[in-house]
């Protein structure tokens, strides 16, 4: 038996507008996780335990 294929919508005028808007703002606010202090603490138990 076979399962249909569903279509993939597309955006159009407006909604793709606002689509494009919405990601650019979010990729412009996007921001990294700084590590440091983790790595730090696991590195000074990975040198206490002689690993």
């Amino acid at each position: 038996m076979a399962i249909a294929i569903k279509s993939i919508p597309v955006l159009k005028s407006e909604a793709a507008k606002a689509f494009v808007d919405r990601i650019s703002g979010n990729t412009a606010k996007k921001s990294s996780v700084d590590f440091s202090k983790q790595a730090n603490v696991a590195s000074k138990i990975l040198a206490k335990a002689k690993l």
